[in-house]
């Protein structure tokens, strides 16, 4: 019955899929960046591509949940949950525009650790919207929702680390301002990761 009034070809459940898999991509591209500090524009324009990529399915998802009568969860969160997702890629594609766009070629080891976070914790987004399919584990996507707010968490660290050190060590006030923009940025995509956890985690224990 579900599937008779769900999208032609493409259910909720594809778009979660695609998204956090675009995003993966997108957070890894990141870290490469950050990490090798070669490439920058390059690939901050292939960050910008998949940051588009991921607006048309977010854009696609919405379209589709006002066309449809009856959603397999909750049409709130159908929506809350595409749309912090496309939050996530958005925060990471101002990210690596604003590292291009500052000509910012000597990475510090908080970006590169704020880095490798978030995509650890796109990772799990995209494990736990898998998951989210069937229904058929749900301690298993619970674990994963724990394993994201616990990224977060090392996100928030990271973040108050590094504006510390910054203010500490750095003499330019406008190069202060450049990788605090940056690292607020990184750690705000972060923020929607756990976001995206807590409406999952909701979904899970309303069918529970």
């Amino acid at each position: 019955m579900f599937q008779r009034l769900l999208p032609r070809e493409t259910s909720f459940f594809d778009f979660f899929e695609q998204h956090s898999r675009l995003t993966v991509e997108g957070a890894r591209e990141l870290l490469s960046l950050v990490t090798t500090g070669a490439n920058i524009d390059a690939k901050a324009r292939r960050i910008k591509e998949i940051e588009h990529e991921t607006d048309v399915i977010t854009h696609r998802c919405v379209e589709a949940l006002h066309k449809t009568l009856i959603t397999p969860i909750d049409p709130d969160q159908i929506h809350r949950l595409i749309t912090r997702m496309d939050d996530v890629m958005d925060f990471i594609e101002a990210a690596a525009e604003r590292i291009s766009l500052y000509r910012l070629e000597k990475m510090t080891p908080e970006v590169r650790d704020m880095a490798d976070v978030l995509q650890r914790a796109a990772v799990a987004v995209h494990e736990a919207c898998c998951l989210l399919r069937n229904l058929k584990d749900p301690k298993a996507l619970l674990a994963k929702c724990v394993d994201i707010n616990r990224l977060e968490n090392d996100a928030d660290a990271i973040l108050r680390r590094a504006v510390a050190r910054l203010f500490d060590e750095e003499q330019n006030p406008i190069t202060i301002i450049k990788w605090k923009e940056i690292y607020e940025h990184l750690e705000s995509a972060s923020d929607c990761c756990e976001d995206v956890a807590n409406i999952v985690e909701g979904v899970v224990l309303e069918l529970g």
